[in-house]
């Protein structure tokens, strides 16, 4: 397993984490929003810009919700 592959391992379990806690504290939307950052980079660097995409998106969705949720 090559170091590119462990930080995209790295990026979707922090979303997948991040997205399960969100109830709990409104941080954790926020870390959820940079989870989405680094899964966009991953997909940039891997070549895949679909994916690098619509996880860019869902980054700037989930800075929004951040933003707007009531802390």
């Amino acid at each position: 397993m090559d170091a590119l592959t462990l930080f995209g391992l790295f990026a979707v379990t922090a979303m997948l984490v991040t997205y399960a806690l969100e109830d709990r504290s409104h941080w954790f939307v926020l870390l959820f929003a940079g989870s989405c950052a680094l899964g966009s980079a991953y997909g940039f660097l891997q070549g895949a810009w679909p994916f690098g995409l619509v996880e860019a998106i869902w980054a700037f969705v989930a800075l929004r919700r951040w933003l707007l949720r009531p802390r």
